[in-house]
């Protein structure tokens, strides 16, 4: 498969099964988040790996919604902003965008590996600092759901609404 059938193929799942995600799979899914570029290389991002009972609780008690309580891993992206590249012309910060293209970066490799995944941003960010013991200069960013969908047709069933070029290009 090449990237656009990839990109194509790859949607946010929210209908999993309860199996466990590989070790091999997971250190795959970590290995392509690590490599994803940054601004200026500096590589702001940690990852947490939620696979445990005691972990995926924490996350679900931040993120308290029916669809996610089966969900076997979930990865967490935090950032320091202290290492994010700050552009100097009007000071924006990077560490949002860094973090995002390490969460498209595994969403991409999860698809490829047939898992399926789900960015999640609205989720309780104290209670997830506090229940990993994220120091302040810590923040969490992204929440990623990572498993075996409930219906491996779910890659090519679920709506993708995209506009057409056409109304993007300028």
């Amino acid at each position: 498969m090449n990237l656009l059938e990839l990109i194509r193929k790859r949607c946010s799942i929210r209908r999993y099964n309860p199996q466990t995600v590989e070790q091999e799979k997971i250190n795959y899914l970590l290995e392509a988040g690590r490599l994803s570029p940054s601004a200026c290389n500096n590589q702001p991002w940690y990852f947490i790996a939620a696979q445990s009972d005691g972990d995926r609780s924490k996350i679900l008690e931040a993120y308290p919604r029916e669809w996610a309580k089966p969900v076997p891993l979930f990865i967490l992206i935090c950032g320091d902003h202290s290492q994010s590249w700050k552009r100097p012309a009007d000071g924006k910060d990077h560490l949002d965008i860094d973090a995002g293209i390490a969460a498209a970066h595994i969403c991409l490799a999860a698809t490829e590996m047939e898992l399926g995944s789900c960015i999640i941003c609205h989720f309780d960010v104290p209670l997830v600092t506090q229940h990993f013991g994220l120091p302040p200069t810590i923040e969490p960013l992204i929440i990623i759901s990572v498993g075996y969908p409930d219906d491996p047709a779910l890659f090519d069933t679920t709506l993708k609404r995209r506009k057409d070029l056409k109304d993007i290009l300028r």
